[in-house]
C-alpha cells in the first residue's frame, strides 16, 4: 500500500471544488479518448471530480491508479525484446512529471500505483511468467534508477506473496472478481466502448500470435476467445486494483469515453491510440520529438540506440 503524509486542507468548498477543476484540467491535455471532438472542460467529468473531491477535502495526497506495463508483446516486429526500454523510461518520467505538474496547484500533491497487469493474463497472451517477473523487475529498477519518487510498482506478488504458482494466482483472481462470460458477450453487443476494447485486443492477440498451427480463420476465432478472456481478467483486475486502493483516481491506458469511471490517460505520442511503449519502440526525431510505432517501421527509419549495452530505441536521420 502507498503511504505518504497528509496535510489539512481547510478551504471553503467552493475552493476545494476550483482545486478539483484545476487537478483535472491538468490532466485534460493528455486524455485518450475516441471522440470525433476535443476541447474538453472539466465540468464535463463529474465522475473524476467525485474521485478528487475527497482527498482534496481531506488535504492528501492524491492517488492514481493505473493498469498496465504488462510486459512486453512477443512480437519481435513491433518490440526490441522482453525488457523495458525508452518506451517506458519516457512513460515513466511524463507519469512523474505529471504528479509534479498537479502539485503545483494542488501543494499535497499525487502519486501513481502502477498496477504491473502481466501475470494477469500471460497464459493467454503467450508471454512466460519468468519474462514478465524480468519485465517487472527492470520496471521498478528504471523507477529507481531514474528518481522517480512519485511513482510506485503493484502487482500480483503484492496481493498473493510468492507461496502460490502464477496460475493459482490467475485463478484466485478469475474465481474472485472476474464478470461472467455470458455477461462480458452481452456487454461488448450492447456498448459501443466495450465492443472497441474487444476489437482492439483481438487484433493484439493476433499480431502477436507467432507458429499457430491452424489456418488464419482458425487464429482469428482463437484470438477472439482470448480475447474475451484477457478482458474478464483485465476486469477483474481492476476490481482487485480497487480492493486495494478504494480511494484511488482511476486512470486506464485505454480510450474513455466521457461518463467512464475511468479516465484514459496517453503516456506517449502514437500515431494509433491503442499503441502502448509495451506493443512499439520509440523513434526520436531529428527534432527531439519522440513517437512510438512498431520496431519494423522504427527499423527502417532510423538506427539503434543502445543504452547501458541494451537496445533502447531509434534515431531517425
Amino acid at each position: 500500500m502507498l503511504t505518504s503524509p497528509t496535510r489539512p486542507h481547510t478551504g471553503a468548498p467552493a475552493d476545494r471544488q476550483a482545486v478539483c477543476a484545476a487537478v483535472l484540467a491538468t490532466l485534460l491535455p493528455y486524455r485518450r479518448t475516441l471522440d470525433a471532438t476535443h476541447g474538453d472542460s472539466p465540468d464535463g467529468f463529474p465522475a473524476q471530480l467525485r474521485q478528487l473531491a475527497a482527498p482534496v477535502a481531506a488535504g492528501e495526497p492524491i492517488l492514481f491508479t493505473l493498469p498496465g506495463f504488462p510486459c512486453k508483446s512477443p512480437n519481435p516486429a513491433k518490440v526490441l525484446g522482453h525488457l523495458p526500454d525508452e518506451g517506458e523510461r519516457l512513460a515513466l518520467r511524463f507519469l512523474d512529471a505529471l504528479c509534479g505538474r498537479i502539485e503545483a496547484v494542488y501543494p499535497p500533491g499525487a502519486r501513481v500505483a502502477i498496477c504491473s497487469d502481466g501475470h494477469v493474463f500471460s497464459d493467454l497472451i503467450g508471454v512466460p511468467d519468468r519474462d514478465i517477473d524480468a519485465y517487472n523487475d527492470a520496471l521498478r529498477a528504471l523507477v529507481r534508477a531514474e528518481g522517480l519518487t512519485r511513482l510506485d510498482v503493484f502487482d500480483l506478488r503484492q496481493v498473493y506473496g510468492e507461496g502460490l504458482t502464477h496460475d493459482d494466482k490467475r485463478l484466485l483472481v478469475e474465481e474472485q472478481h472476474a464478470p461472467s462470460l455470458a455477461e462480458l458477450r452481452s456487454l461488448t453487443r450492447g456498448d459501443e466502448p466495450a465492443r472497441r476494447l474487444y476489437q482492439g485486443i483481438t487484433r493484439f492477440l493476433f499480431e502477436d500470435t507467432a507458429g499457430f498451427p491452424g489456418t488464419r480463420s482458425a487464429l482469428q476465432r482463437d484470438c477472439r476467445r482470448r480475447a474475451y478472456g484477457v478482458m474478464r481478467r483485465s476486469r477483474a483486475w481492476g476490481e482487485l486494483v480497487a480492493v486495494h486502493h478504494p480511494e484511488a483516481f482511476r486512470l486506464s491506458i485505454h480510450p474513455q469515453p466521457r461518463g467512464s469511471a475511468k479516465f484514459g490517460i496517453r503516456l506517449l505520442e502514437a500515431p494509433d491510440v491503442w499503441l502502448t511503449p509495451w506493443h512499439s519502440c520509440v523513434l526520436e526525431h531529428a527534432d527531439g520529438r519522440r513517437e512510438l510505432m512498431h520496431r519494423a517501421e522504427a527499423e527502417r527509419l532510423g538506427r539503434l540506440v543502445l543504452r547501458e549495452g541494451r537496445p533502447s530505441h531509434y534515431l531517425a536521420g
